[in-house]
């Protein structure tokens, strides 16, 4: 048996394609409020991105997270989004 295949998404910044433990998931819950899902385990249409402030900006100004989870992102997402990458960053 070889090695375990490492599941792959893209970054909705960079738009390269990094392992999916490697990245941050924000998901569009089914019930409405869009989330920081640490796990990878939550239900609902997610987005990724890489955990690096160039890809955060990227993404927020291209609006990238509004398409990908198909819906508005409001500033308290985009504010929360910027403290776990801070958080992940620095921490």
């Amino acid at each position: 048996m070889g090695p375990k295949r490492v599941p792959m998404r893209k970054c909705i910044g960079c738009q390269n394609m990094k392992g999916k433990r490697e990245l941050i998931r924000i998901v569009a819950t089914p019930d409405g409020p869009i989330r920081l899902d640490p796990t990878g385990k939550l239900a609902g249409r997610g987005a990724y991105l890489c955990p690096s402030a160039d890809c955060f900006e990227r993404a927020h100004k291209r609006k990238a997270l509004e398409r990908a989870l198909k819906r508005p992102v409001s500033a308290e997402v985009w504010e929360l989004v910027k403290q776990q990458l801070e958080g992940t960053v620095h921490g």
